[in-house]
């Protein structure tokens, strides 16, 4: 008998349920909404330009980070 004493070499990552995904989805679309009502300053402290913000707020609401989906 074999002892795996690391089971993440085992078991696959769990892939994100429907609701789940949902939820993630719309933390996604909220968080790219309140970066559109920044004002200049607050764009300035966190070192993001118009283009940037532009760019991540065009993105669709399914597109969540890969980190979010398992």
């Amino acid at each position: 008998m074999t002892y795996i004493a690391d089971r993440s070499a085992v078991y696959a990552p769990r892939r994100m349920g429907t609701l789940a995904f949902a939820r993630a989805a719309l933390a996604a679309w909220r968080q790219r909404r309140a970066l559109q009502r920044l004002d200049a300053s607050a764009m300035a402290d966190m070192g993001l330009s118009e283009a940037d913000i532009a760019r991540e707020a065009t993105r669709p609401a399914w597109d969540v980070p890969q980190s979010w989906r398992y």
